[in-house]
């Protein structure tokens, strides 16, 4: 089986998660392809293969010397986006793209003026989808690419590596991936995922984050008679709201700057609840933008009375730079590896999270690397067969690098 012919039967499976549920997996249909990713991994072959009740896989290629070596891993997740189906993906393989506008669908295509990294990828072959679903690349090109390297290094016994371990994990993107992540039965003195995007990517650095609750408490009267009396919580929120600085927000904001992000308000006259996002990948203004945003509290009640505006914070996970920084070697052997493999690295801060950053705070140094994947969440998702080629290039070579970590 071809790299693509695996990625694209994986694609096949919908393991879209849901951030409305409280069992773990989200959704049963994600242990549906993870009982068929087991059985496929124990017909290639793998030591140790092991599901637990949660829906994370562990497995391991055995080494196949007798070397001291270090034990390291390679991760992805199975699940996709909730924020377009997955279900009844139809891939198809776009051979010798040619650099134009692709019809996806009647009424749905892929414009280069709006997509225009499509041109990084003139005359290779791209896997894309009708335009009714997300493609599933996110991730289910690492697994593929990851699977396909374990299967080469298996066959060819000449290139000498140490155990290397496996898995494959739920619930990534809605951020519960690495919460029942077994590191102490992974065993590895460090790890990848394979979750990254174009060619060459690799992010070891992302943002600090934290949620904030807010909540409004107002006093509903009629309307005719509420001088001195309503307290409108509905306003009282925009009036919060507009605190916040209008450059520190998603849309004004880029590379290494933090910000501020509504994700939601619900309100009425007598409550308001509004949801935020904080993020900043420098630890010290992270912890500021919170105590910003517990100021912003204070005033409000100092102007309309102690109580009328609560505030809960709680961190979600930390820049994972912190924990690669002392162990840059596992940065080094990814760019040793890029540049035997041709690939020309593309080092980045990740304005968001991986798994990867809340492994590394646990014990595990985990980067993240390129899989190939471009425009997720939606249905103008591609990926690149080449890119994917070269990922699975990029691991083979960081298993070998890995031999000689000791020498």
């Amino acid at each position: 089986m071809t790299l693509a012919e695996r990625f694209i039967n994986y694609t096949t499976f919908d393991t879209q998660s849901s951030e409305d549920s409280n069992t773990i997996p989200s959704t049963e249909k994600q242990l549906v392809f993870a009982r068929y990713l087991k059985e496929e991994l124990e017909q290639e072959g793998f030591a140790d293969v092991e599901m637990d009740d949660k829906g994370y896989i562990y497995a391991t290629l055995q080494a196949n010397t007798k070397k001291e070596i270090p034990t390291i891993g390679f991760i992805s997740h199975y699940d996709t986006s909730p924020d377009a189906s997955g279900k009844d993906v139809k891939a198809r393989i776009i051979s010798n793209y040619d650099g134009t506008d692709i019809v996806l669908s009647e009424g749905m295509v892929t414009k280069v003026e709006t997509f225009p990294e499509l041109l990084r990828h003139i005359g290779e072959d791209l896997i894309v989808t009708d335009g009714t679903t997300l493609l599933g690349a996110d991730d289910k090109a690492g697994i593929a690419e990851i699977v396909s390297a374990m299967c080469y290094l298996r066959d060819h016994k000449e290139i000498a590596h140490g155990d290397i371990r496996v898995a494959f994990n739920p619930d990534e993107e809605i951020g519960m991936g690495a919460h029942h992540f077994n590191v102490e039965q992974f065993g590895c003195e460090w790890a990848y995922t394979i979750d990254g995007g174009d060619l060459g990517e690799l992010e070891y650095e992302n943002f600090n984050a934290a949620s904030a609750k807010v909540t409004i408490k107002g006093v509903s009267v009629h309307t005719g008679y509420a001088k001195g009396k309503m307290v409108n919580a509905s306003r009282l929120a925009c009036e919060f709201n507009g605190m916040i600085p209008e450059n520190e927000v998603p849309e004004t904001t880029e590379g290494y700057q933090g910000f501020y992000h509504l994700l939601s308000i619900d309100s009425r006259t007598e409550e308001a609840k509004m949801s935020y996002i904080i993020r900043d990948h420098d630890r010290s203004r992270f912890c500021e933008r919170k105590r910003f945003m517990e100021d912003c509290a204070a005033k409000m009640n100092e102007k309309y009375g102690e109580g009328t505006v609560g505030i809960e914070l709680n961190d979600q996970y930390y820049n994972m730079k912190e924990k690669i920084d002392p162990n840059m070697h596992v940065i080094d052997m990814v760019l040793h590896a890029m540049q035997e493999c041709n690939v020309t690295p593309k080092v980045m801060p990740i304005r968001g999270g991986t798994d990867g950053a809340q492994l590394s705070f646990r014990g595990l140094p985990c980067p993240n690397i390129f899989a190939g994947g471009v425009n997720f969440h939606g249905p103008h998702e591609f990926v690149s067969i080449q890119v994917m080629e070269k990922a699975m290039e990029v691991i083979i070579k960081i298993c070998e690098l890995a031999a000689h970590y000791n020498d």
